[in-house]
């Protein structure tokens, strides 16, 4: 199975070029059956990013361009009476895929935002009373423009706690840039991917993170981390879920590296992806800093 994820690391490294470490996140938080957030500047790759991702692992797939004047019934489904029939029928949104790209989420409405919070938690949306259940597997990857951008809404804490990792591409390196501009003329749709993985078996690399150890001292350090995030006044410190969060995605970083266990490098390396956007400083909103200052405060324990 390592093999295969090998081969799509290397896969998705041939679209988004000289970001592995955004790509292993990526990876990680679809392992860990986290949703991810992409935030970053309009054309990073946030969008192919996240296309890549869906063919390279077989997926229905279904993009969504969030707007001002969109309504959650856009996103959900609607329930309308069919004459010929005589009864009320259910018609699903494009919710309704096992991958969801909601993209520039912050152009839209927070009541359509919160639309989304259900099906992201509780894979499932409830619509007129009835509970409609998502396809399996199932996550969400949303793409944000930075909030100072004209024509977007902030994403409120109870909409940005229930993305387990928010990271961001940043500009290619000069080497990076230079290969993209001389392949310019074979650009690599993502329709012509090879799949590397199932969705049958991805829920089971799903189960294997599940099946990863974590000793005590690692738990311990884990909590260090979580503690010192709540000390300083100035900071929303990191809850009870980010906890949880933080030790799925270090399993799932875990599994990345071939291991059943989880060493302290695991959690240092998708620490500031789980936390930064649930770090929210009163002065300065810095979260990334934050993340940093904790990691060099606390050390692990032995």
């Amino acid at each position: 199975m390592n093999n295969q994820l090998d081969g799509l690391i290397n896969q998705l490294q041939q679209v988004l070029l000289g970001k592995p470490q955004a790509i292993k996140l990526a990876l990680a938080c679809i392992l860990a059956r986290g949703n991810l957030l992409i935030e970053d500047l309009p054309g990073m790759g946030k969008t192919s990013l996240a296309h890549a991702i869906a063919a390279s692992l077989g997926l229905s797939y279904q993009r969504i361009q969030f707007t001002s004047d969109m309504l959650p019934a856009d996103i959900l489904g609607v329930t309308l009476f069919d004459k010929q029939d005589s009864q009320f029928v259910f018609h699903p949104g494009p919710i309704f895929h096992q991958m969801v790209l909601a993209d520039e989420i912050n152009r839209a409405s927070p009541k359509t935002q919160s639309a989304l919070l259900e099906a992201m938690a509780e894979r499932q949306v409830t619509l007129d009373g009835k509970t409609h259940r998502l396809p399996s597997p199932f996550f969400v990857i949303a793409t944000q423009n930075p909030s100072e951008q004209s024509g977007t809404f902030m994403l409120p804490e109870s909409q940005l706690d229930r993305f387990m990792m928010r990271i961001s591409l940043g500009y290619p390196d000069n080497h990076s840039e230079m290969l993209m501009l001389k392949s310019m003329n074979s650009h690599i749709a993502p329709s012509t991917l090879a799949q590397c993985l199932s969705p049958t078996e991805l829920v089971a690399l799903q189960q294997r993170v599940e099946q990863v150890s974590a000793s005590d001292a690692l738990l311990r350090y884990l909590l260090a981390l979580v503690h010192a995030s709540r000390q300083d006044s100035q900071v929303t410190g990191l809850s009870p879920r980010a906890s949880k969060a933080l030790l799925q995605a270090a399993k799932a970083w875990a599994v990345l590296e071939n291991r059943d266990y989880i060493l302290p490098e695991d959690l240092q390396a998708v620490f500031v992806a789980v936390s930064q956007h649930r770090l929210r400083s009163h002065s300065d909103g810095q979260g990334d800093t934050w993340c940093q200052h904790i990691l060099t405060q606390v050390n692990p324990i032995r």
